[in-house]
């Protein structure tokens, strides 16, 4: 095998590659042969079908198989002996037929850069501390009252938390809504699930009254023709439900899967459940401030732009709400670059520190996820099937073993906060 390496840019690498047409033609052989002892075809014993039937029928395939494992294992002695690190998968031109008893083809692609050597005894992290109290717990409770609360219909005016079905129509300039007779509307009042000044039009109003009113439509409503709009709204009111938490009796706890110890066992189990969460924020806002920190240090750094335009793609693709829909990536290159800098100068970090995949987290890692599921031992075997899942697991538990690396030799200083700051900020 011949190769020759010329440089395309800073990044860019050309690989010309001859290997003996010999190497394919005996590949090439083999495989044929061995099609032939096992081949199944109407007509011919088993292991007994010619040499040319099988050439005949899966020449053109066998041939396009073998090279292209021919070039794929060639590759990678051909960038081992050039001591190069493909960023991106290379891209191949070749006829792929014999010249003076050679194959050749050319190979190009990024390589990673040389980053040299991270120090991160500079970078200045903040590390958010909090915990889980029993005002946390009492809160969590009253919320999984909430999603289980009944609703029974009242006579009375509708009021605040109360939910409200009602008959709806809207008139903007010369868009209606709906084109005719009425839509029929639920919410419930006080949670923006439409939008407040609409929701609190309801308050007062008893099942059977109608009224109109101006409405100023907000930007982000979900019927576009309303969006950002004035228009004149009418309203039937429907029906008016007042909501009934459940008690915290043995039937909700079971529903909780709580059949013994009681209210008690079930506290302790919303707050181990409060506890992961929080850790796993917490966990999340180190490695933010980390990488951004990481970032910042090494701007300098040049890119693959394979990398970045592939994440950039990727992000634009998990923005779109149709997944059939093609967005244009160009708005997320920034945010790609960033994404492939902090991805690369992890890795960097941990190829240069010795810093290698902890099985015992990956474990606890995909027990986490496990935990969250109603069938825990499924999800396990599924990660345990799919090589893909269980990589991209693997890369984000490596990925927080270096943020701990970070965190232990850079200058740290710590942030207390309560448990609604870290997992409802803003609120």
């Amino acid at each position: 095998m011949q190769v020759s390496l010329e440089n395309v840019g800073s990044l860019g690498r050309k690989l010309t590659v001859r290997i003996p047409a010999a190497r394919l033609e005996d590949t090439i052989r083999n495989r044929v042969q061995d099609m032939g002892r096992n081949a199944r075809l109407k007509g011919f014993r088993p292991g007994k079908v010619p040499t040319k039937v099988i050439e005949q029928r899966f020449g053109a395939q066998i041939r396009g198989e073998a090279l292209s494992e021919l070039i794929g294992s060639t590759f990678q002695e051909a960038v081992a002996t050039e001591k190069l690190r493909p960023a991106v998968q290379p891209s191949i031109a070749t006829s792929g037929r014999p010249d003076n008893g050679e194959i050749e083809y050319v190979a190009t692609f990024e390589v990673m850069p040389e980053i040299g050597t991270i120090d991160v005894s500079g970078l200045e992290i903040v590390k958010q501390t909090a915990g889980v109290e029993v005002a946390d717990v009492d809160s969590m409770i009253e919320t999984l009252r909430l999603q289980r609360r009944s609703w029974n219909p009242v006579d009375r005016p509708a009021r605040k938390d109360d939910m409200v079905l009602f008959e709806f129509s809207a008139q903007a300039a010369d868009f209606r809504y709906p084109e005719s007779a009425t839509d029929r509307v639920g919410t419930i009042v006080g949670s923006n699930a439409l939008f407040s000044e609409l929701e609190n039009l309801l308050i007062g109003h008893v099942v059977g009254d109608e009224f109109d009113k101006q409405l100023d439509f907000p930007a982000d409503f979900r019927i576009d023709g309303l969006a950002g709009k004035s228009a004149n709204a009418s309203f039937k009111i429907v029906r008016v439900q007042e909501p009934k938490l459940p008690e915290l009796d043995a039937a909700f706890l079971a529903g909780f899967g709580v059949f013994e110890g009681g209210l008690e066992r079930f506290r302790e189990d919303v707050k181990a459940n409060l506890e992961r969460e929080l850790s796993a924020a917490l966990a999340s806002r180190l490695k933010a401030s980390a990488v951004e920190r990481l970032i910042d240090a090494h701007a300098s750094l040049e890119l693959p732009q394979g990398l970045v335009v592939g994440e950039a793609r990727e992000l634009a693709r998990q923005s779109a709400r149709d997944k059939r829909e093609t967005v244009d990536h160009e708005p997320f290159l920034g945010a790609a670059r960033r994404r492939v800098a902090g991805g690369m100068l992890l890795a960097e970090i941990a190829r240069q520190n010795g810093i290698r995949i902890d099985s015992r987290r990956v474990s606890e890692a995909l027990s986490a996820i496990a935990s969250t599921y109603e069938e825990p031992q499924q999800v396990v075997e599924l990660y345990s099937r799919d090589t893909q899942l269980m990589s991209g697991l693997q890369s984000r538990v490596l990925e927080d073993q270096v943020v701990d690396w970070i965190a232990q030799h850079a200058k740290v200083s710590e942030q207390k906060l309560s448990f609604n700051d870290v997992m409802r900020p803003g609120v």
